[in-house]
């Protein structure tokens, strides 16, 4: 008996110690070995789903990263995107909210009523709960869902949270942006209030450490706690490189030299991003969870120009639907890549990484669910032709109307003066107001208010119909809509068919309520419970309205809403 306890307890003893000596790096201990002599050989498991880390950063340029020329070091993106496959046809959006949304719904903004703008803080909104998001379908498929970074989808109600749509756990800031170590946010003089959360709780002990280190290394905290035999997704989404301008003065002196305050210290925190990266990727392969993983970088929008950013020699900037607003900067690294080393030129969609990555991870999302992305993982992966041909930029009713627009210049089947945009083969349309269209080189800001105008302005304010051929003219310098009036009137066509299955913009006015000093001087949820029963309803009634709506309600319901939420579009135009 004694001899038999003796026998068991070392046993476990060596156990003990087998694993809290397992070196997690070796890949030969990650994956399933042979068996040990004498024993039955199991069948073959299948292959394990691949772990997925999903990095997005904010407001980082399409000039702003080492492989396209930059100014800024950027090492570690380099060689990822070296020995993987660079995404140089790759799309998102114009700004935070909406590549943000697309992203976790796989749904274009139309279709969840987030066209306008994006969520402020103290707007009764967030991304529609009725949407299935990825993190959901990837736990569906029995992944363990982290999230660290910014959030930006809503969060005036308990159920709008990261923990409450698919993540398991959240480390991060629920607004647009923050201080980087105080981690403040305010919307407007006086309205004040902390901003960083984890899980469900407010993160009052985690101040003053800079995001960018905090983020990375959680990330790695999450990495060291989970075994890398069951599937794992990742999104880190960086705060950097969004305003404020801030970064550790260690890698603001690699940059003393750059002429442009704006620009230095901007470059600053786009090469602490990298190294954070580099953080990551090391512990990935310290923990075993490389060899099995994909990873995809990709920016959320274009870089703002007054802020540091750059888009040469892209034309325009965040916010805009040129293509330094809308040209994303993406790839993807990983082992499993069958043909690595590349460049792809396959159109690829922020909203297809819901459908790839579904169906990387054993799952299944169709046309049938309602998304407008698609798979593209054969394209990325082997090379093959991308399923995408077209993709709706965006239809926004609300932004305002273009003086020189109207329903006639758009052969009386679409009123110009709307903004919208949309892209189909090598054409791209844009009608109304696409945002300031210049192009600005690099370093141009340096002596504000002085020289920055010396750079190529937008040629004619009395336009509201532009059409590019944009794999022939990537930089939007040649305006061909007076010479192919037949490929204006084909891509206008198509605005109408996505318009007729888009669903009523959902920007509502901000609520007191929402203010941080009600909320113990934090940003949170702030809704009562009567207040959600009522935005239900009004969300089942914008629902029934939209699928049998008429265009008289629908002049009348646009109408009603612009001057009810005037005075907080105004403010929005400030983004």
């Amino acid at each position: 008996m004694a001899l038999h306890a003796l026998t068991g307890l070392s046993l476990v003893s060596l156990l003990s110690f087998g694993y809290l000596s397992w070196d997690w790096a070796k890949p030969s201990l990650v994956a399933d070995g042979p068996g040990e002599p004498g024993l039955e050989q199991p069948s073959a498991p299948p292959p394990q789903p691949p772990h997925i880390i999903f990095i997005l950063t904010d407001d980082q340029g399409y000039h702003d990263v080492g492989y396209h020329g930059s100014d800024i070091e950027t090492p570690t993106l380099d060689r990822l995107a070296a020995e993987g496959v660079k995404l140089e046809n790759y799309y998102i959006q114009p700004i935070c909210t909406p590549s943000r949304s697309q992203l976790l719904t796989g749904r274009y903004q139309i279709h969840t009523g987030l066209q306008h703008s994006i969520i402020r803080p103290r707007q009764p909104n967030c991304l529609p709960l009725d949407q299935v998001t990825l993190p959901q379908k990837l736990q569906e498929a029995g992944y363990s869902t982290h999230m660290v970074g910014k959030w930006h989808l809503g969060f005036y109600r308990k159920e709008c949270l990261p923990t409450r749509r698919g993540f398991d756990t959240f480390l991060g800031s629920l607004t647009g942006n923050v201080d980087y170590y105080t981690y403040d946010n305010c919307d407007g003089p006086g309205v004040c209030g902390f901003d960083l959360h984890e899980g469900e709780n407010v993160a009052w002990g985690l101040s003053g450490q800079y995001s960018t280190m905090l983020y990375a290394q959680r990330v790695s905290h999450i990495l060291a706690s989970h075994s890398p035999r069951r599937p794992l997704f990742l999104y880190v989404a960086f705060q950097a490189v969004h305003t404020p301008l801030q970064s550790p003065r260690e890698y603001l002196y690699r940059y003393r030299t750059m002429g442009n305050v704006a620009r230095r210290k901007y470059a600053a925190m786009v090469t602490c991003m990298d190294e954070a990266v580099r953080n990551i990727t090391s512990a990935l392969k310290r923990y075993g969870f490389y060899n099995n993983s994909v990873i995809i970088f990709s920016s959320d929008n274009g870089g703002q120009t007054f802020s540091g950013g750059s888009n040469w020699p892209l034309r325009g900037r965040k916010g805009t639907y040129w293509e330094g607003g809308v040209r994303g900067l993406g790839f993807v690294h990983s082992p499993l890549l069958k043909r690595k080393r590349r460049t792809s030129r396959a159109l690829v969609h922020i909203t297809d990484w819901y459908p790839t990555l579904v169906g990387l991870a054993g799952g299944t999302a169709s046309a049938a669910d309602g998304l407008d992305g698609y798979d593209v993982w054969p394209a990325i992966s082997e090379g093959r032709a991308s399923p995408r041909t077209e993709i709706l930029h965006n239809i926004d009713p609300l932004y305002n109307h273009a003086r020189h627009g109207s329903l006639e210049a758009g052969f009386g089947i679409w009123n110009t003066a709307v903004q919208a945009a949309i892209r189909v083969g090598e054409w791209k349309l844009l009608t109304g107001d696409p945002g300031y269209g210049d192009w600005i080189p690099p370093q141009t800001l340096a002596a504000f208010p002085g020289s920055w105008w010396n750079l190529e302005r937008m040629a004619s304010a009395r336009q509201a119909v532009w059409l590019f051929n944009i794999s022939a003219d990537p930089y939007e310098r040649e305006d061909l809509a007076g010479q192919r009036p037949d490929v204006v009137r084909a891509l206008l066509a198509r605005l109408v068919d996505y318009n007729r299955t888009a669903i009523p913009v959902r920007y509502p006015a901000e609520n007191p309520r929402a203010h941080p000093d009600f909320n113990g001087g934090a940003w949170g949820p702030w809704a009562s419970e009567e207040e959600e029963e009522e935005e239900e309803e009004e969300a089942g009634r914008a629902r029934s309205f939209s699928r049998g709506r008429r265009k008289k309600k629908c002049k009348i319901c646009k109408l009603r809403s612009f001057f009810r939420k005037l005075n907080t579009r105004l403010m929005s135009q400030r983004i």
